[in-house]
């Protein structure tokens, strides 16, 4: 009865629902126009579009998983990278248990690339990956382990705002070049890659594709059900509280430390579980999947959308990371230049991003402007306020 109290919290808001709706539209059009529809037909969608959309609903995932702490919680983390590689990574290492003695070297029991750097035995920290629950489990737990310890020193020191921030994007920072290193036992430079198949499917049959594409997309519904449902309980209103007060939120008796941790942890949780739908999809894992630049790219696609919406990061991420594909096809040296040059826009222009630019306009559409409240006057002019004075 509680849990369902709960989850009911989740399909409160409208927006929420409208994009669940278009996230379960999606999940039923492309394989439709992928599978069904003949090659020849206009609307045919080619098979090279069925991962990379799928690639795109995985970064909405971890864009999600940001606003939860971001937009909510006002912790600004510059390392939710680390927790997508992680959750990658746990996922990689299944799959390359799975190559068996297919391998270039035929080595039953060590990936190529132990055998090529003469490794003897299997590292113990590989035990066990050879099971799809076991792996599964480590998406959830190395993620979320990890959001815990660091959440737990940083927010129990009281460190906030930038400071936070900067230690966030260490601790990514880190971790890559912890697993740079072919010592790590990791792949080094190379990541993990060659997989032939996941629970007994071949990963390059279309249909295999298919099928991650639907679970990516089920798994996005998913989170936008949780998460939503976190915001409209309770403990939503605590952390709202904390974002905007902390120290008055402290003197009334709360713990603020704990609340950020947890909303912190489940993040760390559901980024981890976007990077391990991430991997099958694209075929590798590597350090670079770490890189700081990677996680700013996260708060850029969580800014264009708009932060504290929920829908509003799954937007930007979409929008963002379809345009970088035709940027970098277009003017691939430019691109870091246009993505810099939106996140300023945004910033200056649209500090609510795409979702509180709709706001305004069904705002400015529904209420006359002297109707309006003057922070509502003050969104759509700035000046408005003080000519009212």
């Amino acid at each position: 009865m509680i849990l369902a109290r709960f989850f009911a919290g989740g399909f409160r808001s409208p927006l929420v629902v409208a994009g669940m709706v278009i996230i379960l539209a999606l999940a039923v059009l492309v394989p439709v126009l992928n599978l069904a529809v003949p090659r020849g037909s206009a609307f045919h969608m080619p098979d090279y579009l069925v991962p990379l959309i799928g690639k795109y609903l995985c970064y909405a995932l971890l864009a999600l998983a940001l606003d939860l702490v971001w937009g909510f919680c006002g912790i600004l983390s510059l390392g939710h990278a680390a927790f997508f590689a992680l959750g990658g990574y746990a996922m990689g290492m299944y799959l390359m248990r799975q190559i068996g003695s297919r391998g270039v070297y035929g080595n039953p029991d060590l990936p190529d690339f132990m055998v090529f750097l003469n490794w003897k035995e299997l590292p113990w920290y590989w035990y066990g990956f050879d099971s799809f629950a076991f792996a599964m489990l480590m998406v959830v737990l190395v993620p979320g382990i990890l959001a815990l310890v660091f959440g737990w020193f940083a927010f129990r020191s009281r460190v906030t705002g930038v400071y936070l921030s900067i230690i966030t994007q260490a601790m990514t920072f880190a971790l890559m070049l912890a697993f740079f290193r072919n010592e790590m036992g990791f792949g080094g430079n190379n990541g993990l890659t060659d997989f032939k198949d996941i629970v007994g499917f071949d990963i390059a049959a279309q249909s295999t594709r298919v099928g991650l594409f639907i679970i990516s997309a089920a798994a996005l519904i998913i989170g936008l059900v949780i998460t939503s449902a976190v915001i409209n309980s309770k403990y939503g209103k605590i952390l709202a509280a904390v974002r905007d007060a902390e120290s008055r939120t402290r003197f009334l008796g709360y713990r603020p430390e704990n609340i950020k941790l947890i909303a912190f942890v489940l993040s760390a949780v559901i980024a981890g579980i976007a990077g391990a739908l991430y991997v099958p999809q694209v075929g590798i894992i590597n350090p670079g999947e770490f890189e700081p630049a990677n996680s700013i790219e996260v708060v850029v696609w969580t800014a264009v959308g708009g932060r504290a919406t929920l829908v509003g990061p799954i937007a930007g991420a979409f929008l963002v990371n379809a345009g970088k594909s035709w940027f970098t096809g277009v003017l691939p040296e430019y691109w870091l230049f246009a993505l810099g040059g939106l996140f300023i826009f945004v910033t200056l222009f649209m500090p609510k991003g795409i979702m509180g630019l709709l706001g305004l306009v069904r705002r400015r559409k529904s209420t006359p402007v002297d109707e309006m409240s003057p922070d509502a006057r003050a969104d759509i002019a700035p000046n408005a306020a003080e000519q009212q004075q």
